[in-house]
């Protein structure tokens, strides 16, 4: 295969690869998304969508916000986030301060199998040449262009595929990339690395009334922590995640000690009297965001978790996976106008994500690290209980960057300290 279809192939049908593709058909880009699975599939998550998500939506087509609104049965929409800090105390912060001028909500949470799903089914066959079941096997790189052979499962029959001249693979097959490990070098990190376990549960009480996710920084779960996201149909996703190298140096079994949170905390035990475990509990890896690394190189560019792009303090990865495939096509539009495809040209890329998140990812960092000082945590949330003008500062977070940079500065610590 080598028509000019074949000159752009996205590996990997979920948010990331979506999201390229989707952009570069209302470009009017030819080009080829490939996916191993077959659709509808699961995906073990969170399964929290960010105001991230609900931005980059808007620009591909706010239609398909209309049609999360639409579903409620699939999309919850989720106005904000509740802290709880390691002595019990809440902080309840609303994602927008002004709820009833917006004309979405500021967030959603959704099933991965109903969102990659619904992400999925906008594919345009139009520009795209879509295989499913259709596994990358090889990667072979040429002086000014790459092939890459796959594996196809077709009514039960494995076919090889080749696809010769690429100008540019896009890899967005998540955590364990082929086109990350093989073209960028990218390797596992435990030090920039999250180990997450996912429960679905029926029957969780005491969810909020209007959807907000819960962040509990448990004692017995830091450096990590637990957290309880509503999901429709009377569910809840229940998980827990650590950085890979604080689980290892404590020897943590995640499962037993979310399980024992579950049967044993004080503040939560009460709203699992009758919740039932519906499944399996299911654990997956996130390659944090809190070391840059390189997201492109000659003919190949890397879009979400591929490239190591996760949140590192919340863990949500679904934002910066489709700020990154928008961000994708729009470079892909250049180096075609341009003829350009070789490593220099593609870094254009790299600025053009880190210029815009890297100081988010930076904060978020920093905010991960102070998981480590619960007083801390109790102090801060103490302190924002008691001062609105906090409250609004970090409820102001969410929706301004420059805002968000407050919190790596000494002297907001300062002024957190000395005043009321």
């Amino acid at each position: 295969m080598s028509n000019s279809q074949n000159s752009i192939v996205i590996v990997g049908a979920g948010p990331a690869g979506c999201a390229t593709s989707l952009f570069l058909s209302k470009a009017g880009i030819a080009h080829t998304i490939i996916d191993k699975a077959v659709f509808p599939r699961d995906k073990i998550c969170g399964d929290a969508l960010s105001g991230k998500v609900v931005y980059v939506l808007k620009q591909l087509d706010e239609n398909i916000l209309n049609n999360f609104a639409q579903r409620p049965d699939a999309f919850m929409p989720s106005w904000g986030l509740k802290f709880v800090a390691p002595n019990g105390k809440t902080l309840e912060i609303p994602f927008k301060q002004n709820p009833e001028k917006e004309k979405y909500p500021p967030g959603f949470i959704s099933k991965r199998k109903d969102f990659d799903l619904s992400l999925f089914q906008l594919l345009d066959p139009k520009y795209a040449t879509i295989l499913q079941g259709t596994a990358l096997n090889t990667i072979t790189q040429h002086a000014d262009s790459i092939s890459i052979s796959c594996n196809q499962v077709k009514e039960g029959k494995t076919e090889t595929l080749q696809f010769n001249n690429i100008q540019l693979l896009i890899g967005a097959e998540g955590d364990r990339s082929i086109v990350g490990k093989q073209l960028a070098g990218n390797t596992k990190d435990n030090t920039h690395y999250c180990a997450g376990i996912r429960a679905y549960y029926e029957g969780v009480k005491d969810l909020h009334p209007e959807n907000y996710i819960e962040l509990h920084f448990l004692e017995e779960l830091l450096p990590g922590y637990f957290w309880i996201f509503p999901l429709p149909n009377g569910m809840a996703n229940v998980g827990a995640g650590m950085l890979s190298a604080s689980a290892s140096k404590k020897n943590v079994n995640l499962r037993a000690d979310m399980l024992r949170a579950i049967a044993n905390n004080p503040k939560i035990k009460d709203r699992f009297a009758n919740a039932t475990l519906q499944g399996k509990i299911e654990g997956w890896g996130l390659p944090l965001g809190s070391k840059k690394r390189p997201i492109s190189g000659a003919n190949f560019l890397l879009c979400g978790d591929a490239g190591g792009l996760i949140d590192p303090f919340t863990g949500e990865g679904i934002g910066n996976a489709l700020y990154s495939g928008m961000l994708a096509a729009k470079h892909i539009e250049k180096c075609l106008a341009e003829n350009k495809f070789d490593a220099a040209f593609n870094k254009a890329y790299d600025h053009a994500f880190y210029s815009r998140q890297w100081e988010e990812l930076k904060l978020s960092h920093t905010l991960q690290k102070l998981c480590k000082y619960p007083w801390l945590f109790n102090f801060m949330v103490n302190k924002a209980n008691k001062n609105k003008t906090l409250r609004e500062t970090i409820s102001c977070m969410f929706e301004d960057l420059d805002m968000r940079a407050k919190l790596r500065s000494p002297s907001f610590y300062f002024k957190l300290l000395f005043n009321d």
